[in-house]
């Protein structure tokens, strides 16, 4: 039987003429996370956004990042149609793609105010949104919620992202809590590298996803407080120490790849 294809044994084209290798790799990696979103169908027709900030190896120390094009599907993104923008959404790489407004004043607020915002990944899913307009929000009553122990936030819900003030908010809501529900909306992830972001991604909709079916059958077992504490404790995918999820990203992207490599280029 043939080895499963990995990302790192694949021909990668080389970076565009003048454009700084970490950036390009920066670019791929990000282009793969909009594909494997669509793979897990974690999509919203052409709406919402993952971001990833550029190392200052590229931007010389400025905060400037990656965003999806506005108005393409997550299965169309690619590496070379990526956005370069600022924290004021300026366009930086002469794009002729428009930027979605509601992308930079969310994603450029917690890029801007949280240091450790490297990766920022926001979703509707049903599961999400609907954990998000229930009162009381996530329960705590499985096993995946355990694993979330002190690190969900919340954000009220204050109309559709396009006001550059509610930024704040946002950020003093969510500070140290990289799980979040932003109320009445959906859920939003941030981290230290893409791979840690997504791994806490999926562990909080997979939480939203089984209370939803809970709750459908009745009411949950509460998780007590000290095995959520021993929960949180125990579970190493978050930590940079056991690989913040890299190993679970790239299980996801040899998928993807099987199927369409494009994302590359």
């Amino acid at each position: 039987m043939n080895a499963p294809l990995s990302p790192q044994r694949l021909q990668a084209p080389a970076p565009p003429t003048g454009m700084h290798p970490d950036e390009w790799a920066q670019r791929q990696q990000l282009a793969a996370c909009y594909r494997v979103f669509a793979l897990l169908g974690w999509t919203e027709m052409i709406y919402n956004h993952i971001t990833l900030r550029l190392s200052d190896s590229v931007t010389g120390g400025e905060k400037q990042f990656l965003i999806n094009p506005f108005g393409l599907h997550y299965s169309e993104v690619t590496a070379s149609n990526l956005v370069k923008i600022d924290l004021q959404g300026r366009v930086l790489d002469g794009s002729r793609y428009p930027v979605n407004p509601a992308g930079f004043v969310v994603h450029g607020a917690i890029h801007e105010g949280l240091p450790e915002a490297h990766c920022v990944m926001h979703t509707h899913t049903t599961a999400g949104v609907a954990v998000a307009c229930v009162q009381g929000g996530l329960q705590q009553s499985n096993f995946y919620t355990a694993q979330l122990h002190n690190m969900v936030g919340y954000h009220d819900f204050e109309g559709i992202t396009v006001h550059a003030e509610e930024g704040p908010r946002l950020v003093n809501n969510i500070r140290g809590k990289p799980a979040v529900i932003l109320r009445n909306h959906g859920l939003l992830a941030y981290g230290q590298t893409l791979p840690q972001t997504f791994a806490i991604l999926w562990t909080l909709q997979r939480a939203c996803e089984i209370q939803l079916a809970t709750l459908s059958m009745g009411p949950a077992i509460p998780v007590t407080e000290e095995a959520a504490i021993k929960s949180s404790r125990d579970a190493l995918q978050f930590s940079p120490a056991h690989g913040a999820g890299q190993d679970v990203f790239d299980a996801l992207v040899r998928q993807m790849e099987r199927l369409d490599s494009s994302y590359q280029h």
